[in-house]
């Protein structure tokens, strides 16, 4: 299963029907299965096609902070392989039969790349929705828990306040309370520190 984050203003709803739009045609039928911030998009050939062999694929679209992470899971080949190997027998028999079977081979083909044009409609879909694989500004800060102000990613300490950002927790001097990492003596008011 192959998965990929987008962020911005895309919903799982956006995406779905995009893909309904683009493979619930011609040799291919889709379909969307649930609701809301969890869809899934089901594309298949219709059970007994006219050229090709079967193959069927899901798609899982789930709403994340500011976007959605799609999933595309792995293709059913039997089906295609099966029409493949029909075709080869069928042109080793008789290499003039590779006539009659060359809408097979060309609808096997065009299944072989389904999950190509899968995730080309989806990156469509999320260029036109103005997103991308790029974080969204919030998500590219780090709010301090002491201050509340937003941090660029990457700061070790808060901007405004200077505590220390990520899972450390801070310590305080005893005498004015200003924030102190490992210092030996507190570079607010100039008085020795307990060991921390």
């Amino acid at each position: 299963m192959e998965t990929k984050y987008y962020h911005g203003r895309i919903t799982p709803e956006q995406v779905a029907q995009a893909l309904i739009s683009t493979f619930n045609r011609g040799a291919l039928r889709a379909q969307i299965v649930g609701g809301g911030e969890h869809l899934v998009v089901q594309i298949a050939t219709h059970p007994n096609p006219s050229s090709g062999g079967y193959t069927a694929i899901g798609v899982r679209i789930d709403a994340i902070d500011d976007g959605v992470a799609v999933h595309i899971g792995q293709q059913d080949w039997l089906g295609i392989a099966a029409s493949l190997g029909k075709t080869a027998i069928s042109a080793w028999k008789n290499p003039l039969s590779l006539l009659g079977r060359l809408d097979d081979l060309a609808q096997d083909l065009e299944n072989v790349q389904l999950v190509n044009k899968i995730w080309r409609t989806i990156e469509d879909t999320i260029r036109k929705a103005d997103a991308s694989f790029e974080l969204s500004e919030r998500l590219r800060r780090i709010q301090c828990p002491y201050c509340r102000t937003a941090n660029p990613t990457g700061e070790p300490h808060c901007i405004a306040c200077g505590a220390p950002l990520g899972d450390v927790q801070p310590q305080t001097c005893s005498n004015c309370g200003f924030v102190v990492t490992d210092e030996a003596i507190c570079p607010n008011c100039n008085q020795p520190l307990p060991n921390l």
